[in-house]
């Protein structure tokens, strides 16, 4: 073969060898700090709408419609990188992106409203700002620890990923002398992985987490882990009953009283999975309560909590 013939050929190959390193660029691997970071955007994209609702509680309403869906979407991309053990990049770039774009309309309409107003309307905002904020945030701290009570049960042997499931708060959380999340409040869970017994597995596990809080009709995202089941009195048990602090669920057998101790034939470890130690299902009956550790802070509007 002459050197021209083998120039052409060498060229040849490298040509053949481009489309495949495009495309294991596209799919290079997402890892769990990616997903992690676009539900941190997913939070920031809530204080954006949260932002706008004063302005235009209708353009507010059709965003949160759409956050929900992308909400939902990366609770999805979790379950399917923790399962498959990999996540293509292009459908992570595709939820990001359109986090980012509705984040920008947010804003942008937020800006828009802002753009007709007069100069002297412009200087005097400064001084209200302030006031503002202090007036319309209340901040519960990382690691914050509520007693959620499930209003359904929860089983290994029948629960799907994704299912979504409700519980109420115990107790009043109080912040700064100040309710920020009265008792009753509804906390959202999902289920985000499970594994049933099996003859071959008797070790069953489901792994719950909490991503919203309802305060008063309002909705705000959280990041919560299980790090505690307690057998309760059931769904009246412990209502209206008040406790105090941050940083701090209800006291069990103190201030609440009431609670029975510890789920028997359970056990709980890292990131909130609940194990059967007794080769059962995983058996969380309705009434049962969760302890809830707060992993990001979330900001509430203590005018929202008043009673």
């Amino acid at each position: 073969m002459s050197v021209r013939h083998r120039v052409l050929a060498l060229i040849v190959c490298l040509l053949a060898l481009l489309p495949s390193q495009g495309f294991a660029q596209q799919n290079s691997s997402v890892t769990q700090a990616d997903v992690q970071r676009l539900q941190d955007n997913v939070y920031l994209a809530d204080r954006d709408i949260s932002q706008l609702r004063s302005r235009d509680a209708t353009r507010a309403n059709q965003l949160v419609t759409e956050l929900d869906d992308l909400r939902d979407e990366v609770v999805y991309l979790k379950v399917k990188l923790r399962k498959e053990k990999a996540l293509s990049r292009t459908e992570y770039a595709d939820v990001r992106d359109r986090i980012d774009d509705l984040r920008s309309r947010a804003r942008g309409d937020n800006n828009a409203s802002a753009a007709p107003v007069s100069p002297s309307r412009v200087e005097s905002a400064p001084a209200s700002r302030p006031r503002s904020t202090s007036i319309s945030s209340l901040e519960i701290p990382v690691g914050t620890e509520i007693d959620v009570r499930l209003q359904n049960s929860l089983n290994s042997g029948t629960a799907q990923v994704e299912d979504r499931f409700e519980g109420t708060t115990v107790a009043d959380l109080n912040i700064e002398g100040r309710v920020a999340v009265p008792s009753g409040s509804v906390v959202r869970g999902v289920v985000t992985a499970v594994e049933p017994g099996t003859r071959t597995n008797r070790t069953s596990k489901m792994t719950v987490s909490f991503d919203q809080v309802t305060v008063s009709g309002r909705s705000y995202p959280i990041r919560g882990t299980v790090t505690q089941a307690i057998e309760g009195e059931g769904i009246r048990g412990e209502a209206g009953r008040t406790a105090a602090g941050a940083g701090v669920g209800a006291i069990i057998g103190g201030i609440l009283g009431g609670f029975k101790g510890a789920l028997a034939g359970i056990l709980i470890g890292g990131g909130g999975t609940i194990a059967a130690t007794e080769g059962k299902e995983v058996e969380l009956p309705q009434g049962s309560i969760l302890r809830v550790r707060l992993d990001s802070p979330v900001q509430i509007d203590p005018q929202q909590t008043r009673r």
